[in-house]
């Protein structure tokens, strides 16, 4: 399949998917000359014309505007979507985890998909309730742990 990254995902997610994702023609906007700045409701079928086939982006908002929806369905092409909504290293950290969990799964199920779909993957959560369990073996010895360490 051909998936063409939208002008909002970052660089070092290219590079990380292009390293994990094999099998596949990886094209970021960016690198498409005069691609830049295309407003979605052209860059759908654009992109469908020069024969990609799925569509990677982190805007959540393109779903809610009628015209870029109209767009989409248009095009016939597959839509993945995943989110991204802290800054920093944490925000790419948590975009590059949820498209490394969820895009090999996803281009499988596309590849035998009959028909467009649209694909929402599921972030990360980035508390460290939820990324960490730390101990203090002092309080709470884990087994065979020696007594008075």
């Amino acid at each position: 399949m051909r998936l063409l990254l939208d002008e909002n995902v970052s660089r070092p997610l290219h590079q990380a998917i292009s390293a994990f994702v094999l099998g596949h023609e990886i094209v970021h906007l960016l690198d498409l000359d005069q691609w830049s700045g295309t407003r979605d409701e052209a860059l759908y079928p654009r992109a469908a014309a020069e024969g990609f086939h799925v569509i990677l982006t982190n805007d959540a908002r393109q779903m809610q505007r009628p015209r870029e929806v109209e767009a989409i369905a248009a095009s016939g092409l597959h839509r993945i979507e995943y989110p991204h909504k802290h800054p920093g290293l944490t925000g790419i950290g948590l975009a590059i985890a949820t498209v490394a969990a969820g895009l090999p799964a996803a281009l499988e199920l596309l590849v035998e998909a009959k028909g467009q779909r649209l694909v929402m993957l599921r972030g990360i959560d980035p508390t460290p309730a939820s990324r960490l369990r730390i101990i203090d073996p002092a309080t709470v010895p884990p087994k065979h742990w020696p007594n008075g360490m």
